[in-house]
């Protein structure tokens, strides 16, 4: 039987363009340093006012992946 162990931690992205941009940045980012990402849950959506204007959509996401096991 397989044993797997997940570890999650929470990421903001941001984008000038969109949310779902942000959520991608966030993900794409993290993948450049972590391994077998499986899940990402957006649990808030924001955004940044300049001058009454949005200036950049963040993403806060929680991110999950596998622990690798050295046997």
């Amino acid at each position: 039987m397989s044993v797997s162990a997940y570890k999650i931690i929470e990421l903001v992205g941001t984008s000038e363009v969109s949310w779902e941009e942000a959520a991608r940045n966030a993900v794409e980012t993290a993948g450049k340093s972590l391994r077998d990402l499986r899940i990402a849950e957006v649990t808030e959506l924001d955004m940044k006012i300049e001058d009454g204007k949005v200036a950049a959509y963040r993403a806060r996401l929680n991110l999950s992946f596998k622990y690798q096991v050295k046997e």
